[in-house]
């Protein structure tokens, strides 16, 4: 299985419904919840009808990001993502006694890597959950709750949807 990106990364379902509904005129435009510099989220991912679910370790004053894959029919299972500051990342699964690292280029995500150069899109329902919606770099929509500002997904244009981190722990 292809390595999962870093949390340039992160968290994956299969976008459905009608695209974000555009800001209107006079509305205040809100800004994105920087994450806490330290969580544990669980994530449930579909790459192109591949399932998984995720333990996600995100540690930005240690400069790491762990991510532990599940896959639904993968019978060595767990598949570990261990991404370092510096732009290596560690790709192991213990039962095949498989380990490899790649210089991916870039570090994890900052807590507040939305702002600059996310465009508010406005609110959409997502999953249940009333959300403010934004994109960047033509690669990702981002949706965090309106009430609690917690993310509820994200979808990476790549085909990779990075859904609700439930429970976010900080």
């Amino acid at each position: 299985m292809t390595p999962l990106l870093p949390v340039a990364f992160l968290l994956l379902l299969c976008l459905s419904g009608s695209p974000p509904a555009a800001a209107t005129a006079g509305d205040p435009t809100p800004t994105p919840t920087p994450w806490p510099p330290q969580f544990h989220a669980k994530l449930v991912m579909d790459f192109h009808g591949n399932l998984s679910v995720a333990d996600l370790w995100y540690d930005w004053p240690g400069g790491r990001n762990l991510h532990i894959t599940r896959y639904q029919l993968a019978a060595d299972a767990p598949f570990y993502d261990n991404e370092w500051n510096n732009g290596t990342s560690f790709f192991y699964t213990p039962s095949r006694r498989a380990c490899r690292s790649a210089a991916v280029g870039v570090g994890i995500l900052r807590p507040d890597w939305l702002s600059p150069g996310a465009v508010y899109l406005g609110r959409q329902d997502a999953d249940g959950f009333d959300c403010h919606v934004w994109a960047k770099a033509d690669f990702i929509t981002y949706y965090e709750d309106v009430n609690t500002k917690r993310p509820v997904k994200w979808v990476f244009y790549t085909g990779k949807r990075l859904p609700s981190p439930t429970p976010l722990l900080f």
